[in-house]
C-alpha cells in the first residue's frame, strides 16, 4: 500500500515561498513537454496536490493549521480560540469576537495558500491539455486535480464570497494583479464544472484484486459526489444534492464505524466511514516524515513537569457545546476530554487522567478527537505532538446527515427519519433508553432534530459555522459574541487589495 502523500517530483518543480503574494505568483512561464514530466508524468504531479494539502509551507497551512482551525472552527458557538489567555490573544478578538483583521497573518496565510493549491491544480490541468493527454489514466489525473481545485474554491467561496477565478497557471505577479472578482455565481459554476468531471473520471476504489487499497487517501468518485452533494447544499438544491448522496449510500463502498471514537483514532485512519481525509504519517526506522499540525494544533497544552505538554491547546470546546448534548449521550465523552478527569478508557481514552482546570492546564475542556494514543506517540517519538494523524475532511456520517436533510427539504420525510436513525443508532451503541429514535412528524420538527445531530456528530471537524450562515440561524446563535450578517464573510486580505493598484475591490461590507 502506498499513502497518497507527497510528490517529490511535483514539489520540486512546484515549491513556493509565499513570504510575500509577489513571490507566490512570480513564476516563469511554464510551457510543458514530455521531458518535463517522464520521471513522474502527470500521476507525479497530482502525488504534488496530495502532499501540498498537507504541507504546511504549500496548502497545509490552509487545511489543517491554525489558520484553518481560526475560520472553520473558533467562529462557531462550540469551539474557541483555546490555549492560555495571552498566547494569540488577537486572534481571540478576531475570531471569537467577530472582529475581523484586514490583515492578519491568518486570514493573509489561509487566502494566499489556498491559491498556491489552486496554482498547482491548474498546472497539472495546464500540462494535460497542452500535451493533450486524453487516455484513461490521465483522466483520472485530470479528475483528481479538478476535485482539488473545487475543494479548494468551495472553501473560498464560503469563506469569502466574490474572490478571482483562476484556471490558469500564474506566470507572474502582474497577470493575476490586474484580475477582478468573480461572482459567487461563477465560482460555483467553476465547481460544478470540475466536480461533474471527477465524478465521471474518477474510480469508485482503488482496491487491488484481493480487495485492499492500493493507495489509501487517494480520492474517489464517492468524495467527488459527496463534496458536489454539499455545495448544492449550501444552494438549497435538494433534490439534486439527494440524488448524488444516494449514490454514495447505495454504492456499498462505505459504512459507519461500529464505535464512534475509532472514527478518530490512528487505527480507524482511512477506514470504511472515510470518503476523504489529508494523509499525514511520522516515520521510524529510517522512514521519512511526513508530519500535519492538524492534531497537534490542538493538543492539551500543559507543561513538562505535569506530562501534559501534548501539544498548543488551541481550538477547545465550549461550555456550549458541553450542555448542547442529550443525556447520556456517549458521543459527549468520545469527543471531548475534561480537566482533572479521566480520558475514560471506556470512551476511546488510554487510561491517563488529566491534571486540574485552572491549576495546571489553562482551559476546562479539549478536543478528544485528536488526542493523540501514548503508544503511538512513543513508537514515532513524537512526545510533544500528533503530527501522524490524518485529518478527515470528508466522512460517512456527513453524507447521511446531508442525505437526511437533503430529503427533508425535498418533502421526504420517512426517508429523512431513516437517514437519521443510521446515525444516532450508531451513536446509542446499543445501550437501551439512549437517544431516543427520532420519528417524523413535520418537515420544521424534522430540521430542528437534524440541526442538532449535525452539530453533535461533527463536533470539532469545520461545519458548524458555515452550517449556521447557510441555515440562517448565524445572527440568532451568535449575535451575543458580536457577530453581524457582515460576518458571514471575512475581508479580502488588504495586502492583495493594495497589490491589485485598484483591480481587486474589497468586500463592500468592509470599507
Amino acid at each position: 500500500m502506498k499513502r497518497i502523500i507527497f510528490g517529490v517530483l511535483a514539489l520540486a518543480m512546484l515549491m513556493v515561498s509565499l513570504q510575500s503574494c509577489k513571490k507566490f505568483l512570480d513564476k516563469k512561464p511554464l510551457e510543458a513537454t514530455l521531458d518535463d514530466i517522464k520521471q513522474g508524468g502527470l500521476e507525479g504531479l497530482v502525488f504534488g496536490l496530495y502532499g501540498g494539502l498537507r504541507n504546511p509551507d504549500v496548502g497545509g497551512a490552509a487545511w489543517g493549521h491554525i489558520p484553518w482551525l481560526a475560520i472553520h472552527s473558533f467562529r462557531d458557538d462550540d469551539y474557541i480560540k483555546g490555549s492560555s489567555e495571552s498566547d494569540g490573544a488577537d486572534w481571540a478578538v478576531i475570531y471569537d469576537q467577530f472582529q475581523y483583521s484586514k490583515d492578519h497573518w491568518s486570514t493573509n496565510t489561509y487566502y494566499e495558500r489556498k491559491y498556491v493549491m489552486v496554482n498547482l491544480a491548474n498546472t497539472v490541468l495546464y500540462t494535460a491539455d497542452s500535451l493533450k493527454l486524453d487516455d484513461p489514466a490521465s483522466r483520472v489525473n485530470i479528475a483528481e486535480a479538478r476535485f482539488v481545485r473545487a475543494l479548494t474554491y468551495f472553501d473560498l467561496v464560503r469563506t469569502y464570497g466574490e474572490v478571482r477565478k483562476v484556471t490558469v497557471p500564474i506566470r507572474n505577479a502582474d497577470q493575476v494583479n490586474r484580475m477582478p472578482k468573480s461572482t459567487v455565481q461563477d465560482i460555483y459554476t467553476l465547481i460544478d464544472e470540475d466536480l461533474t468531471y471527477a465524478e465521471q473520471h474518477l474510480p469508485i476504489n482503488w482496491n487491488s484484486a484481493t480487495g485492499t487499497s492500493l493507495y489509501p487517501g487517494r480520492l474517489t468518485m464517492g468524495a467527488a459526489k459527496s463534496l458536489h452533494a454539499k455545495t448544492l447544499l449550501y444552494r438549497q438544491r435538494w433534490g439534486d444534492a439527494l440524488t448524488l448522496l444516494e449514490q454514495v449510500i447505495t454504492s456499498g463502498q462505505y459504512s459507519l464505524e461500529s464505535n464512534y471514537s475509532r472514527v478518530f483514532q490512528t487505527a480507524g485512519e482511512n477506514g470504511p466511514e472515510s470518503i476523504f481525509e489529508i494523509q499525514a504519517y511520522k516515520g521510524d526506522g529510517g522512514r521519512p516524515d511526513f508530519y500535519g499540525f492538524f492534531a497537534t494544533a490542538q493538543g492539551v497544552r500543559g507543561s513538562d513537569a505535569s506530562g501534559w505538554n501534548m501539544g498548543w491547546g488551541w481550538n477547545t470546546p465550549t461550555v456550549n457545546l458541553v450542555n448542547a448534548y442529550e443525556a447520556n449521550d456517549p458521543r459527549l465523552k468520545r469527543t471531548i476530554l475534561f480537566s482533572g478527569q479521566s480520558d475514560d478508557p471506556q470512551y476511546g481514552g488510554y487510561g491517563r487522567t488529566l491534571p486540574a482546570y485552572p491549576a495546571v492546564l489553562p482551559r476546562p475542556y479539549w478536543n478528544k478527537k485528536v488526542y493523540a494514543d501514548p503508544a503511538e506517540q512513543a513508537r514515532t517519538n513524537d512526545p510533544n505532538g500528533n503530527g501522524a494523524y490524518n485529518q478527515r475532511i470528508i466522512r460517512y456520517a456527513d453524507v447521511l446527515l446531508m442525505a437526511a436533510e437533503a430529503a427533508n427539504e425535498a418533502d421526504n420525510g420517512p426517508r429523512a427519519e431513516t437517514l437519521l436513525e443510521m446515525i444516532r443508532a450508531r451513536a446509542r451503541e446499543g445501550q437501551a433508553g439512549v437517544l431516543p429514535k427520532v420519528v417524523f412528524v413535520n418537515k420544521a420538527q424534522m430540521r430542528t432534530a437534524i440541526k442538532h445531530e449535525r452539530r453533535i456528530e461533527l463536533a470539532g471537524e469545520g461545519e458548524r459555522f458555515f452550517d449556521l450562515v447557510r441555515w440562517g440561524d448565524a445572527v440568532s446563535v451568535l449575535g451575543a459574541a458580536g457577530y453581524q450578517n457582515r460576518n458571514r464573510y471575512m475581508p479580502l486580505p488588504q495586502q492583495i487589495i493594495d497589490q491589485s493598484q485598484g483591480a481587486l475591490l474589497q468586500n463592500p461590507e468592509y470599507p
